[in-house]
C-alpha cells in the first residue's frame, strides 16, 4: 500500500519522513521536489509517476504533504487516508501549517505509527488515539479508559464511549448547503447543482438511539406505502419531497434499516461529526438573478447591473458581494455619483473588477449598480473576453430544498426520552460557483 510519507514546507524542505517499507530509497525525496515543486512547468496534478513510483500530494496551509506507492494502490482510499491524518492532527494541535508540525514532530511520528502499519492504513479515530498515545498518558487517560479500549477498537460501537454523561442532554443540528449555478446570456439555466452535508453537535448522556428524517423522494414513498413508523409521522413536516443524487453517511448510520425503508438511524459520537453528505441537480432553487445590460461603443463601456432576490421577504441574505469583470483595457472606471442604490461599489484595478458588497439583502427586492468604462485608444484592438460575473452570498435556507421533518432520540438505559431533550436546526445556504456569463 503506502510505502513512505514526507511533508516538505513550501521552499522543498523536508519537514517530516517516515518510510513503512523497503521498496523505496531516499532519493524519492528529491524526485519529487525536483519534479513537481521545483517544477518549471507548473506541474499540479495530485498524481505523479516517476521511475516506477507513484507520488500522491495534498497541498495543505503551505505544506506538500506526499504518500509514496509502488503498487498498483486504491488512489481514493490513499488521499481519503491523507485527508483523515490532516484532520486527526487538527484535533491534537489545530491548524496543519509548519509551526505546529514543527512543534508536534515526536507527536505526528507516533500518530503515524499508530495509524499505519507496514503501510496499511489502520483506525484514525481521534477518541481511540488519544488514550493510547503518549501524549493522552501525559494529559492524564486514566486506566478505566485503557481497559476499556479494546472494546471501543473491536465492538460494534467504537467511536463512543458508555459512560458519557451531561447535565443538559442537547443536540445542535446543521444543513450547511453551497449551490453552483452557470447562467447563459439570455438568462437561461446553463447547469446548476447543490453539494451539502449535515452537521451534528451531540452532548447526550448514555448510548442514545437517534432517528433523523428528512424530505427525500424515495423516503416519502415508503413511508406512503406503509413503511414509516407512527412516532415519526406525527413529528413530520408537510414539505415538498426533493430527489437527492449522492448520498454518503457516517460509519455510526445504521445502513440496513435505511435500505430496508429509507429510515436514518444511528448512535452519534460524542461531540463535533458530520451526519451526511449529499448532492441534489433537480429543482435547485437559485437566489439570485444577475441581469447585465452592457452599452458597448469604441472608446467607452456602459453597464449596468440589476440583481433580484428569488426568495421570500422573511428571508434575508448577508455578506452579498457581486464580482464585475472590466476589460483589462480600460483606462479608467467610474461608478458615476453614488452609482447603486443598495451597498458600496468599489474598483479593483488589480482584479480588473468592481466589487459591490452588501452587507444584507432583503427577499423579493432588487439593487442596481451603473458602472462606466473609458477605453485606451490602440491601433489594434483586442476583442474583450467577457468573464461570468460572480456572486457570494449566505442565505438562511437550504438551496436544495431539503427539510429536516423529525429528529428523534431515546436512551433505554438512562430513561430519558425525546422530551428530555433540547434540540437546535439550522439551515445555512452560500454560493459555491455562482456565476452569470453576459
Amino acid at each position: 500500500m503506502i510505502s513512505g510519507l514526507f511533508v516538505y514546507n513550501h521552499k522543498g524542505d523536508l519537514v517530516i519522513s517516515r518510510m513503512f517499507r523497503d521498496d523505496i530509497t531516499k532519493s524519492v525525496v528529491d524526485a519529487f521536489r525536483a519534479n513537481v515543486i521545483h517544477s518549471r512547468t507548473g506541474t499540479r496534478s495530485p498524481v505523479n509517476v516517476m521511475a516506477k513510483k507513484s507520488f500522491l500530494h495534498l497541498y495543505r496551509n503551505q505544506l506538500w504533504f506526499v504518500a509514496v506507492t509502488t503498487d498498483n494502490a486504491n488512489a481514493t482510499m490513499i488521499f481519503e487516508f491523507m485527508n483523515k491524518f490532516i484532520a486527526l492532527c487538527g484535533s491534537y494541535f489545530g491548524k496543519f501549517n509548519e509551526i505546529n508540525v514543527k512543534n508536534n514532530f515526536s507527536l505526528i511520528y507516533e500518530l503515524l505509527d499508530e495509524v499505519l502499519d507496514n503501510g496499511y492504513p489502520q483506525s484514525t479515530d481521534p477518541e481511540v488515539l488519544k488514550i493510547i498515545t503518549e501524549d493522552a498518558a501525559k494529559k492524564g487517560a486514566t486506566l478505566e479508559d485503557v481497559k476499556n479500549l479494546s472494546s471501543q477498537v473491536t465492538g460494534q460501537i467504537g467511536w463512543r464511549r458508555a459512560d458519557i454523561k451531561y447535565r443538559k442532554n442537547e443536540i445542535y443540528l446543521d444543513v450547511v448547503e453551497k449551490v453552483n449555478c452557470l447562467i447563459s446570456p439570455s438568462g437561461q439555466e446553463l447547469s446548476s447543482h447543490v453539494v451539502g452535508a449535515i452537521k451534528m453537535k451531540a452532548y447526550l448522556s448514555g448510548m442514545p438511539d437517534c432517528k433523523f428524517g428528512i424530505n427525500d423522494k424515495l423516503m416519502v414513498i415508503k413511508k406512503k406505502d406503509g413503511g414509516g413508523d407512527k412516532k415519526s409521522a406525527k413529528k413530520r413536516k408537510d414539505t415538498a419531497p426533493i430527489a437527492i443524487d449522492d448520498l454518503t453517511f457516517h460509519q455510526c448510520v445504521k445502513l440496513g434499516r435505511f435500505d430496508s425503508n429509507r429510515s436514518i438511524s444511528f448512535v452519534p459520537p460524542d461531540g463535533e461529526f458530520e451526519l451526511m453528505k449529499y448532492r441534489t441537480t433537480s429543482n435547485v432553487i437559485l437566489p439570485f438573478v444577475v441581469t447585465p445590460v452592457i452599452q458597448e461603443d469604441e472608446n467607452s463601456i456602459h453597464m449596468t447591473i440589476i440583481v433580484k432576490s428569488a426568495f421570500e421577504s422573511k428571508h434575508t441574505a448577508t455578506k452579498v458581494e457581486i464580482t464585475i469583470p472590466t476589460p483589462s483595457s480600460a483606462a479608467s472606471v467610474s461608478v458615476p455619483g453614488s452609482g447603486t442604490s443598495k451597498g458600496k461599489a468599489k474598483y479593483k484595478g488589480g482584479a480588473n473588477a468592481v466589487v459591490w458588497r452588501m452587507k444584507t439583502f432583503t427577499g423579493n427586492k432588487s439593487a442596481q449598480c451603473d458602472i462606466h468604462i473609458d477605453l485606451l485608444k490602440t491601433a489594434k484592438k483586442k476583442k474583450w473576453i467577457r468573464p461570468p460575473i460572480r456572486l457570494d452570498f449566505e442565505v438562511p435556507f437550504a438551496c436544495s430544498g431539503l427539510s429536516v421533518e423529525y429528529l428523534l432520540v431515546r436512551e433505554s438505559k438512562l430513561g430519558y426520552d425525546d422530551s428530555a431533550v433540547m434540540k437546535w436546526v439550522r439551515y445555512i445556504g452560500s454560493s459555491g460557483d455562482y456565476e452569470t456569463r453576459y
